[in-house]
């Protein structure tokens, strides 16, 4: 008996490659009906603007339309489609979810493990993506690739960026002190080495990989990582710990003329504090593309300093990222189906 999936993408995650994916992995033994959302040309919502949805993160998509277009299917595949206590008691049928992102946070996992229903995610999924982002962040900082940017647009021609106190560093000569060693901090590290850079790890939690130490990559107390850092490039998870991890105390130790980059999340950075430090010039620059509140305030100081280089929220946005996400779920989705214990169970 073939499985039905109700798959809900949007304009990132599509659901026809979704389709396509699960199609590849699962063969003849499904049937697919495709539900396709605005995100991102619609802002997403979270949990506590809305009534009965209270908990969930980070989600697009209207209770009622979601519940209905799932009706009978047992599976679920999506990136962004909440599902709260009370769309679970709907939906009887439903043995599986997932979820097409690093943290199932549309999700109420409570629920989801009182109704039975396997929630899986893919992690790392953008991974690659983030980290290569990164390294141009770095470098649009550490070359003056910004400076030089705005002045041109302004319609000032920066010759002096080539005077010897001004000019960009390389990374070949500079220390980096990079905060989470997870799925993003360990392939930023690779590519730091590729450069030549001294490369400092901060993060309590983990070893460095063998290759790590043979090539000098230091695992240090986060006292010393900000002192000795030339560059401090945020890859941390949210946690009652690293929550303003960043503050005026920890950028205060920073080195003076140092730059600051956050592709992470905005919560970790107490931005009032970060921008006092660039306005008085301890710091020399910062890139930021994640934020406490997104979009962020069309009057946020942070927007008007010119050592400052902010994008979006789009470091994880690439083709791969759509992908290989869609290729991790459509694999546990063909576990689910062959009785097979899933790889990234929540």
């Amino acid at each position: 008996m073939m499985k039905e999936i109700a798959i809900i993408g949007d304009q990132f995650m599509l659901p026809e490659i979704f389709q396509a994916k699960l199609i590849e992995a699962c063969g003849t033994s499904i049937t697919t009906r495709l539900k396709k959302e605005n995100w991102p040309d619609e802002p997403m919502e979270h949990g506590y603007a809305t009534n009965g949805m209270e908990g969930l993160k980070e989600y697009f998509g209207n209770a009622d339309d979601i519940v209905d277009f799932i009706g009978d299917a047992e599976i679920l595949v999506t990136q962004l489609a909440p599902m709260s206590r009370a769309m679970f008691a709907r939906l009887p049928n439903l043995k599986m979810i997932a979820v097409s992102r690093g943290g199932p946070v549309n999700i109420d996992m409570n629920a989801a493990r009182d109704h039975k229903v396997l929630v899986v995610n893919t992690p790392g999924r953008n991974a690659s993506a983030v980290a290569e982002f990164t390294l141009g962040a770095m470098l649009s900082q550490t070359r003056k690739i910004t400076a030089g940017h705005e002045a041109l647009r302004a319609g000032n021609w920066r010759g002096d960026l080539y005077r010897a106190d001004v000019a960009g560093r390389e990374l070949s000569e500079m220390t980096i002190g990079v905060i989470g060693y997870g799925n993003i901090g360990t392939k930023v590290v690779k590519l730091l080495r590729a450069f030549g850079a001294r490369v400092l790890v901060h993060d309590p939690y983990i070893q460095l990989t063998p290759d790590d130490m043979a090539s000098g990559v230091e695992l240090v107390s986060f006292d010393r990582l900000l002192t000795q850092a030339d560059v401090v490039t945020l890859h941390a998870r949210v946690t009652d710990e690293t929550r303003n991890i960043m503050n005026a105390e920890a950028f205060a130790k920073m080195r003076p003329g140092s730059i600051f980059l956050n592709t992470a999340r905005g919560p970790m950075c107490d931005y009032e504090a970060l921008y006092a430090a660039l306005a008085s010039g301890h710091l020399g620059g910062a890139m930021l593309e994640t934020f406490a509140i997104e979009p962020v305030p069309v009057d946020w100081p942070l927007l008007q300093l010119p050592n400052v280089t902010i994008t979006p929220h789009i470091a994880g946005a690439s083709v791969r990222t759509v992908t290989f996400a869609a290729e991790q779920a459509a694999e546990e989705v063909r576990r689910f189906l062959a009785g097979e214990p899933a790889k990234n169970a929540c």
